[in-house]
């Protein structure tokens, strides 16, 4: 029985990365349609996906290193919310419509803190 619950202590965090990325990813489809030349929609999709980028490396890290991915999953979650506050137009019902992206994160991270946990102990 433990042995399978570290495979699915293992592979948890990874797929949900790569499902978060992918969901990420999603809203840079909002480019298209505008009117915008080629080149501004390839700048527009370069610029809606900095953060797809930056989570795509941390994952290939933290694959093996899963203490990275619990740091900057962890991270990602709070500069989202910390991002939302500083807006000029933030309201308050705003904090938990940043839970649809940084809820992910910060559980992403946890299960990757577990998982570097256990693999520690062993």
């Amino acid at each position: 029985m433990p042995k399978k619950t570290n495979k699915f202590i293992y592979w948890t965090p990874r797929i949900l990365s790569i499902l978060f990325i992918l969901f990420l990813a999603m809203f840079s489809l909002d480019i298209f349609g505008n009117g915008y030349s080629f080149w501004e929609t390839v700048l527009g999709l370069f610029m809606h996906n900095i953060p797809v980028f930056i989570l795509t490396g941390v994952l290939i890290i933290a694959w093996k290193h899963e203490i990275v991915g619990g740091i900057a999953f962890t991270l990602a979650g709070l500069l989202y919310i910390a991002l939302l506050l500083l807006r000029n137009q933030f309201e308050w019902y705003m904090l938990s419509w940043s839970m649809i992206i940084a809820g992910p994160a910060f559980l992403i991270g946890i299960l990757f803190f577990i998982n570097w946990r256990n693999k520690k102990a062993l």
